[in-house]
């Protein structure tokens, strides 16, 4: 059974890709803009992202599959199964959300101040030897990180894209809105996300759910926003996962 997953990975879930290539034949890539993907590219956006998405499915020879979401990933994963309701056979999201900072309702001004920092910090010092600004990125992005784990993911951090990359890249996913392609899902759907995921509250992953009919939410524990190994949602996240794509009907 084919699998495609749309993230951005890092050696720490080498052990997750592993886990679901036991059971599925996974394809995962890196979007345009980081990683093994071009950096120096014209377009980043979120069209070109649902483009790149078409494109590897079509290289890949997928015919109907089911579809692996993870993060800003939930989105261009949304709008592809609204556009290709043929070819998605179940859709999974976790840790996503519909709106990026700048469509949220309801977003204070030291929040968006903080913002406008966290750009400006980004670019001065992304690319440094010096990992003191990644590291306050990684502490949001898992905070209960062994002191390795969070070098690895600072190291990955500075490796897997450009400064200019990574504001431009935040910027995008800043403008994501997939709120009306919601209703448009046609493929069953499970979402799952962290109760205490410092980078996307689990409010956003509820309203994900509310919004694609007859979707499926789970809560899993912890406070990761990238699941570590150690974390007490890992064998839940990967029983509900597998059970949820070889389910019939």
């Amino acid at each position: 059974m084919g699998h495609l997953e749309y993230d951005w990975e890092l050696p720490i879930v080498r052990s997750r890709l592993l886990d679901l290539a036991k059971s599925f034949t996974l394809v995962r890539y890196d979007a345009r803009g980081n990683g093994l993907s071009d950096w120096d590219v014209g377009d980043v956006s979120f069209d070109a992202w649902v483009r790149d998405m078409e494109t590897v499915v079509d290289a890949a020879g997928l015919d109907r599959f089911p579809l692996l979401g993870l993060s800003q990933g939930c989105a261009i994963s949304i709008a592809y199964a609204a556009r290709h309701p043929d070819r998605v056979s179940r859709l999974i999201l976790y840790g996503g959300f519909a709106t990026g900072f700048n469509k949220r309702k309801n977003v204070t001004a030291a929040e968006r101040d903080r913002w406008v920092a966290m750009k400006t910090l980004m670019k001065l010092g992304w690319g440094s030897d010096d990992a003191t600004f990644r590291q306050l990125f990684t502490s949001s992005m898992m905070p209960t990180a062994t002191r390795e784990q969070a070098d690895v993911f600072n190291e990955m951090q500075r490796l897997s894209a450009s400064p200019d990359c990574a504001v431009r890249y935040l910027d995008a996913v800043s403008d994501f809105d997939v709120r009306h392609l919601l209703p448009q899902v046609q493929a069953p759907t499970l979402v799952m996300h962290v109760r205490d995921d410092l980078r996307v509250p689990i409010g956003l992953g509820r309203e994900l759910a509310a919004g694609i009919p007859n979707a499926r939410f789970v809560a899993l524990p912890g406070k990761n926003h990238i699941m570590l190994p150690q974390d007490p949602g890992v064998a839940q996240f990967s029983n509900e996962l597998k059970a949820f794509v070889k389910a019939t009907g």
